[in-house]
């Protein structure tokens, strides 16, 4: 029996507390607040599941590897890698994945959705951390530093830079066994090369 109505939603509760909990949804009222930091939260469950990241507490240990979680919920997000389980199937390809929002970042390349929009410039991208990284054209953060030099790069493929120190020239032409640093001088010998020998 549940004689406790939530007369916003309809949904019923067996006691009067479960009840008063659930209409914290309602009102936003957030009675437990963090003592380390500002937040704040409808439960005390969830303030001391939030704790866990102040503690350093990780209780759910993954039975195949060392790694251990703060929320029950991660773990099983985990465990997928180790089992391959993919439960969360496109309806536009064949294409699966082992968490929702994986599943739902993959979803905009198909509907073109891009909800994540730079307010300095308009540009708008289907994921946020594509956003995060565009932000650094306009902030100027260069996160990316070389250890050999004060070089520093707002994206992480900036470091190919490291190869003038190390001499590394990963690409090899077919046609005349050059090695290059980028893979687009690469591609600029290949067709340099192949047109020459066209023309003879």
């Amino acid at each position: 029996e549940r004689p406790y109505q939530c007369n916003h939603c309809g949904k019923a509760y067996s006691s009067k507390k479960s009840l008063k909990r659930h209409m914290r949804i309602h009102t936003g009222e957030r009675p437990y607040p963090c003592s380390e930091c500002d937040k704040a939260f409808s439960s005390n469950m969830n303030l001391k599941r939030h704790m866990r990241i102040h503690t350093g507490e990780r209780p759910y240990q993954c039975s195949e590897c060392d790694k251990a979680f703060n929320q029950p919920d991660n773990l099983i997000r985990h465990e997928r890698i180790h089992t391959g389980e993919r439960p969360y199937q496109c309806s536009q390809c064949d294409k699966a994945f082992g968490h929702n929002s994986d599943l739902t970042k993959h979803m905009r390349t198909h509907t073109g959705e891009r909800p994540y929009q730079c307010n300095q410039c308009g540009k708008a991208y289907s994921a946020n951390k594509n956003l995060k990284r565009h932000m650094r054209i306009h902030n100027g953060e260069k996160p990316y530093q070389c250890s050999q030099c004060e070089k520093t790069f707002s994206w992480k493929k900036g470091m190919v830079h490291m190869k003038n120190h190390t001499g590394e020239k990963p690409y090899q032409c077919s046609q005349c066994d050059k090695n290059f640093l980028h893979k687009h001088h690469l591609i600029n010998s290949y067709w340099g090369n192949t047109l020459s020998m066209q023309s003879m």
